[in-house]
C-alpha cells in the first residue's frame, strides 16, 4: 500500500487551514457536514469558531455537533444549543446538533473488534461530504483526541457515546468501570464506521495548538504544556492522526513527557493499532510540509 499524504505548515492560522483544505478537498460534493467541538463551558483551550469562519465560508457547509454522555453545559440539546449561540457558533454559521431530536441512526459496522453498531445523530444522514476540523490534543480518557475520536465519539449521538464507552453494553452505565482498552478499540470500530459512511466524501484538518494533555470537553481543563506545533491536513484520519502522535513524541519541547504519559497511560495508541484492521487508512504516511 502507498503511504498517505499528509500535508503540515507550522504556521497556524485561519490563511493556513484554508491553504490546507485546498490540497485535501478533492472529493468534498454536495451537502457538506463540518464536525468541530463546540468547547465545554468553562474551558480555555478550545478552538473558536472565528479561527474557522474563513474555511467554513469556504466549503459553504453546516457546522455539526452531538451531545455529550456526561454532565456538563452540553448534555442536553437545550443547554447545549446555548453553549452554541454562547460560544459564538451560531452567530457565525449554520449550526445542526445532529441528535436535538431522535431516533438515532445507526451504522452497522459487520468489522467492528467491540461493537458492531454505531448510534450517531439522525441527522448525520442528511449531509453528502463530512469535512472533520479536529484539535489534536490530549484526553483524560481517550489518551488523545484527534480525527478518529471526531469520527467516532464526536459523531455519536449522547446515548451513542455511551454506548461505545460502555465497549456496547448499557450505554447509560458507569462508563469508568468498562474495560479501557476495548472503549479505545470500540472507538476505532465506531469511527470506521462514520468514514465508511460517506465513501471517500471525507477530509481530515488537525490543529496541533493549545496542546493541553485534556480535551476541550474538560470545563476544568490544565493549561498547555507544549507550545504549538502547527496544522495537519490529509483524506486519510489515521496517518493524520500518527503524523501528530509522531510530531509530539520526536519533539524536544519540555512539555512533550507529559503528553505521553497522558496518552501512554490511557493506552491511546490502541486506537491506531485497532483500526486498521477495517482497512480505511495506514498509519505509513508521507509528511509534506507547505511553505
Amino acid at each position: 500500500m502507498a503511504k498517505s499524504k499528509v500535508y503540515f505548515i507550522k504556521e497556524i492560522t485561519s490563511e493556513n487551514l484554508t491553504k490546507l483544505y485546498e490540497l485535501v478537498n478533492t472529493n468534498i460534493t454536495g451537502k457538506v457536514a463540518i464536525k468541530v467541538h463546540s468547547g465545554e463551558e468553562g474551558n480555555q483551550n478550545y478552538l473558536h469558531p472565528e479561527f474557522f469562519e474563513q474555511i467554513v465560508q469556504k466549503i459553504n457547509g453546516t457546522i455539526v455537533e452531538c451531545n455529550t454522555a456526561y454532565p456538563g453545559e452540553r448534555d442536553t440539546s437545550e443547554k447545549h444549543l446555548k453553549l452554541l449561540e454562547n460560544h459564538g457558533w451560531t452567530k457565525l454559521f449554520k449550526v445542526d446538533l445532529m441528535d436535538k431530536e431522535g431516533p438515532d441512526a445507526v451504522l452497522d459496522i459487520p468489522d467492528g473488534e467491540i461493537i458492531k453498531k454505531d448510534y450517531v445523530g439522525k441527522n448525520l444522514l442528511n449531509y453528502d461530504s463530512l469535512v472533520v476540523l479536529s484539535h489534536f490534543k490530549g484526553h483524560p480518557m481517550g489518551g488523545f483526541g484527534g480525527a478518529l475520536k471526531q469520527l467516532s465519539i464526536g459523531c455519536a449521538s449522547s446515548m451513542g457515546k455511551g454506548y461505545i464507552h460502555n465497549n456496547g453494553g448499557d450505554p447509560y452505565s458507569d462508563m469508568m468501570k468498562a474495560d479501557q482498552d476495548n472503549f479505545i478499540r470500540s472507538m476505532a470500530d465506531a469511527a470506521s464506521a462514520v468514514h465508511k459512511h460517506f465513501n471517500g466524501h471525507t477530509a481530515y484538518i488537525n490543529v496541533m495548538k493549545n496542546l493541553s494533555v485534556d480535551c476541550d470537553c474538560c470545563s476544568i481543563a490544565e493549561d498547555p504544556c507544549m507550545e504549538d506545533i502547527g496544522i495537519l491536513a490529509s483524506l486519510d484520519p489515521i496517518a493524520l492522526d500518527q503524523a501528530c502522535i509522531d510530531l509530539i513524541y520526536n519533539s524536544k519541547d519540555k512539555g512533550r513527557d507529559h503528553l505521553v504519559e497522558r496518552i501512554e497511560s490511557r493506552h491511546g495508541l490502541i486506537i491506531l493499532e485497532s483500526a486498521l484492521k477495517h482497512n480505511f487508512g495506514s498509519r505509513e504516511y508521507e509528511l509534506i510540509e507547505v511553505k
